[in-house]
């Protein structure tokens, strides 16, 4: 099995959607297995200025990693179906083995 995450500003956006929200229904519509958003509480990209969206007076947009978990094939599939449609974020995927009873 295969693990993504998606790492993005809450306040982008899919033309007037938001994009977690748009990432979450192709998600959905590709029948992966499961899916969850996080909103984080501060974080840091490639411009290397933490971002700290609830201190007061703040403008900062929260973090939002989502992440996603199914066959290979799969995964790989909506990755390049999502990159078609937005080219921005940052994607990593990981081998995982899902643990049994």
């Amino acid at each position: 099995m295969l693990q993504a995450q998606i790492f993005l500003d809450k306040n982008d956006l899919y033309g007037a959607q938001p994009l977690y929200e748009f990432i979450m229904q192709l998600l959905l519509i590709n029948n992966i297995k499961g899916a969850t958003a996080y909103q984080g509480i501060m974080g840091f990209g490639t411009n290397q200025q933490i971002k700290r969206p609830n201190q007061i007076f703040s403008f900062d947009d929260p973090p939002i990693m989502i992440t996603f978990i199914d066959e290979e094939n799969k995964v790989r599939e909506v990755l390049h179906r999502l990159r078609t449609e937005y080219k921005g974020g940052f994607i990593i995927t990981h081998q995982v083995d899902q643990f049994g009873l």
